[in-house]
């Protein structure tokens, strides 16, 4: 009995699965069947008679593979023997295998694992003589990140350094000479580590005409998920084995490449109709899993996009309510609101089909104090709760110390930076504080362990003032900092923000003993098992390929979401907005958006006005309800404000960005910003970028092609 296609697919879905020759791109938008077009296709081709060997289906997961071929087999009645399916890597693994000798290796070669490539960095540092006594030396691990990240992307180690790493910037010309002398290690002893398997492979297709055209004739046809998480190499073995018109598809959606930082380029996706001549687009628009008034939403925030395939999502799911957009008093308040919303929809929904989301991991620290100190259970995914945290860890120790000096444990780990003392040298420590016979050895060690010396004083000088909570755990991160950054070297800047976070948690508390309590509460450990009794926590990045009920997404203010880093480059920008739609499209039913209005900055002591995110303040007033925090608490609906900018319509959003024009840009110099409107240009700042004063917003740095000159 055939395949009924046109009863189980709908009608974007039937046209993906039956065109079978010639390239195709399949843009997918989020909850619109992608996994069952791609199972449906494998099995109509060997329906169709096509010899399963003569299929390559290539995942980003062996689990993906593993369930698609699974679920082909079971729609034909048989297995799909001989079909080829796995990841990118798994591919090359075996392709490289059998021609071992033409890379040079006549014996074979040997694959490294990741513990391996560390190991290896590590000797050829040690070689080289680099890093010799210096702490601030980036790690093994940090070194090798690097490495991978400069190869992935095809970019010097200086391009990545300057973008992802900043304060290892002096240490750039070693981390090539590291980087060069790694890659002598593993041809010297013939050896692969998982990047080379791809990069191995591009060079084999490119040199090798025989072998290539040997693969491309045993496979016929090929199929290619999640396309837009594919990196430059990839891209380039696609193309190896397709040639010029061979039948390839490729599945993926440019609005959900959010995976730049390992080396994905949205690129691949957007130019695949020009790489493969006579590429047939078909668009899955048709969304299982939201109901149209989150869809709306979704789809507005992709309006502004640069560059796109023009979809719109709809769905036949009914929904009884718009998404809304609550506006705390500040990010402290916020919390608190955000756990109100929890407990509302825990009513309707079990703990586990509720998500809040964020940009970073540190973001979610102040609502899991908040849920530890109610008692509600909560599991986190991308980063780690705060108060496992070892940074965190640290300075809580020495908050503890300052309450209890009898705390064994804190003394421990406070003591831990201090060179020279151990385990057993802390006891000795902890038994002379507590004896009136412990001055004399007191005495030694301060002079011995100057570091000792001025912990000891700090502490003495804290417990002697009358600070609130949030003065002394300001004093101990100010305290703390060179320690962080010796500790730390690799990434102290990105756990300093863990650290502002912990200090504006202690803003509202007045007593330290309630502090501490509240900062110590756990729930369970974390796994990968989420239960009915447990909120879901999770940066964006981690919350891709799920979906929940009801989503909360919080600290959707500049510098936040998007972060401060993407508003450098307008390719970075993109994919803020990208990733935003991907937090958006999570939710099925409800749909929540956190706009604080003010930022504690823990230098001044004081509260900032924030800026909401451009994707927020670009949303029509019609796809949401607008919610303000009141001073008694509670919060009230209110019309939304002509702050919010009207969308563009479609074909407006499709079209390229005006771009500046030919008038210099000078001090008196007026520009027209779609969010912002008029400003007035105060400087420009390095080639792409000018300073503008907007009345009523105040300075901001904006990339010139998001500006039209007036």
């Amino acid at each position: 009995m055939s395949i009924d296609l046109k009863n189980e697919l709908n009608k974007a879905q039937y046209e993906a699965v039956t065109t079978t020759e010639g390239p195709v791109l399949v843009i997918a938008g989020a909850g619109s069947g992608k996994t069952r077009t791609i199972v449906y296709r494998l099995a109509h081709l060997v329906e169709q008679g096509v010899d399963p060997a003569q299929i390559l289906l290539l995942t980003f997961t062996r689990k993906a593979s593993q369930e698609m071929l699974t679920r082909a087999a079971e729609i034909l009645g048989r297995p799909l023997d001989g079909t080829s399916g796995g990841t990118f890597h798994s591919f090359a693994f075996a392709t490289l295998r059998r021609n071992a000798m033409d890379l040079g290796f006549e014996s074979g070669f040997t694959l490294m694992d990741r513990a391996d490539q560390e190991n290896a960095v590590r000797d050829v540092r040690a070689e080289l003589e680099l890093g010799k006594g210096d702490k601030s030396f980036p790690k093994k691990n940090t070194v090798l990140d690097l490495i991978t990240k400069s190869r992935n992307k095809e970019e010097p180690m200086d391009a990545v350094v300057q973008r992802e790493a900043y304060h290892l910037s002096p240490y750039v010309e070693d981390l090539e000479a590291i980087a060069r002398a790694y890659a002598i290690f593993k041809k010297k002893h013939a050896l692969l580590d998982y990047d080379d398997l791809l990069f191995e492979l591009d060079k084999l297709l490119t040199k090798n005409e025989p072998l290539r055209n040997q693969l491309s004739t045993r496979y016929r046809y090929i199929m290619v998920d999640e396309y837009q998480d594919t990196n430059l190499v990839q891209a380039r073995i696609v193309k190896h084995l397709v040639g010029e018109s061979g039948n390839v598809m490729a599945v993926g959606d440019d609005a959900q490449s959010i995976y730049a930082f390992r080396g994905a380029n949205v690129d691949n996706i957007l130019k695949f109709p020009e790489i493969f001549s006579g590429t047939k687009i078909v668009r899955l628009e048709r969304n299982y899993r939201s109901v149209q008034q989150i869809l709306d939403l979704t789809n507005h925030i992709l309006d502004n996009a640069r560059t796109k395939f023009d979809k719109e999502l709809y769905s036949d799911i009914p929904g009884n309510s718009v998404p809304e957009v609550v506006y705390p008093i500040s990010d402290q308040t916020q919390a608190k609101l955000v756990l109100d919303r929890i407990l509302k929809l825990s009513k309707k929904y079990p703990l586990n089909e509720i998500a809040v989301l964020f940009r970073a991991g540190y973001q979610s620290f102040h609502l899991e104090t908040s849920l530890a100190r109610l008692g509600v259970e909560y599991r986190k995914f991308g980063g780690i709760r705060f108060n496992e945290a070892a940074h965190v860890k640290d300075v809580m120790s020495l908050l503890r110390l300052c309450v209890n000096t009898n705390d064994l444990i804190a003394w421990q780990r406070a003591l831990d930076h201090v060179k020279g003392v151990g385990p057993k040298t802390v006891a000795k420590i902890y038994e002379a504080l507590h004896t009136d016979s412990g001055g004399k050895y007191l005495t030694k060690m301060r002079k011995k362990h100057e570091a000792l010396n001025d912990l000891l004083n700090e502490l003495d000088v804290i417990r002697k003032s009358p600070l609130t909570p949030a003065g002394t755990l300001d004093r101990l991160i100010s305290f703390y900092q060179p320690i962080l950054t010796e500790k730390f070297p690799d990434d102290y800047p990105k756990r300093q923000q863990g650290l502002d976070q912990l200090a504006q948690i202690a803003t509202s508390y007045q007593d330290m003993d309630q502090m501490l309590a509240d900062l110590s509460l756990e729930g369970d450990p974390d796994d990968k098992e989420v239960d009915e009794e447990s909120v879901v926590l999770s940066t964006v990045h981690s919350a891709k390929g799920l979906e929940w009920k009801a989503v909360i997404l919080i600290d959707l203010v500049e510098d936040r979401f998007p972060s401060r880093r993407a508003v450098q480059r307008p390719e970075d920008l993109e994919e803020e907005r990208r990733l935003m739609y991907v937090a958006c499209t999570r939710a099925k039913e409800h749909l929540s958006l956190f706009v604080p209005k003010t930022i504690y900055n823990r230098y001044n002591g004081s509260s900032e006005p924030a800026m909401p995110s451009p994707f927020v303040m670009e949303l029509p007033n019609d796809c949401f309800e607008r919610f303000h925090e009141s001073y008694s608490g509670g919060i009230e609906q209110r019309k939304s404000a002509s702050v919010h900018a009207k969308s563009p319509s479609r074909a407006a959003a499709s079209a390229e960005p005006k771009q500046p024009s030919g008038k210099p840009a000078t001090k008196l110099g007026y520009c027209n910003h779609k969010i912002f409107g008029k400003g007035k240009i105060i400087a420009e700042i390095g080639p792409d970028k000018y300073r503008i004063n907007f009345p009523g917003f105040g300075l901001k740095v904006i990339i010139k092609d998001y500006v039209e000159l007036l």
